[in-house]
């Protein structure tokens, strides 16, 4: 079964805009979250006359996390965590989508695993110079684990200093690329 997509989408192609777009993530460090970003990656939407026609690609930079704390984010860099010096970037490519949730493939430090995202779509608007914008939210949660980001330090009571849960949240506008 096809879903229609909603009134006014525009089918085509859109170009991930970084300036007006955030990829950011949350995880549990003892009692509390730790909150960080991408500041670098890129993606494309196309829209087809369906829903299920609608496809994502899209690329972040590992090497660019930013929790706020020098220290943490190269720690983050480090083998421990993204090893960002052997493995390439994270990618997302979609394999479905029905209007609210879009399935995908989700690789990191060369590990892939499908993941589900809550999508909001937010609407088509006009900006002041006549670009054509869609926005959206996303938003899932992965087990780190599965993709080989397992450093640990147990804490007494069988508690870990990081969590294995990782919130994933993207707020997205992309511009209609002009043929």
């Amino acid at each position: 079964m096809t879903t229609t997509a909603p009134t006014g989408i525009v089918t085509g192609t859109w170009t991930i805009d970084p300036s007006h777009s955030e990829v950011g993530f949350t995880v549990r460090h003892l009692m509390t979250k730790v909150r960080g970003q991408f500041e670098k990656f890129e993606g494309k939407v196309t829209t087809g006359e369906t829903l299920d026609a609608t496809t994502t690609e899209a690329t972040i930079d590992l090497n660019s996390v930013n929790t706020r704390d020098a220290q943490r984010d190269g720690h983050l860099r480090s083998s421990d965590f993204f090893d960002v010096e052997n493995s390439g970037p994270m990618t997302f490519v979609s394999t479905g989508f029905d209007g609210s949730t879009a399935k995908g493939n989700l690789t990191i430090k060369g590990i892939t695993r499908e993941v589900e995202l809550d999508v909001e779509f937010l609407g088509i608007e006009n900006d002041a110079y006549g670009n054509t914008r869609i926005g959206f939210e996303a938003e899932t949660v992965i087990d780190r684990k599965d993709f080989g980001v397992d450093f640990d330090i147990p804490l007494d009571g069988g508690k870990l200093l990081v969590g294995s849960k990782v919130n994933i949240t993207l707020s997205i506008q992309a511009v209609l690329d002009q043929a």
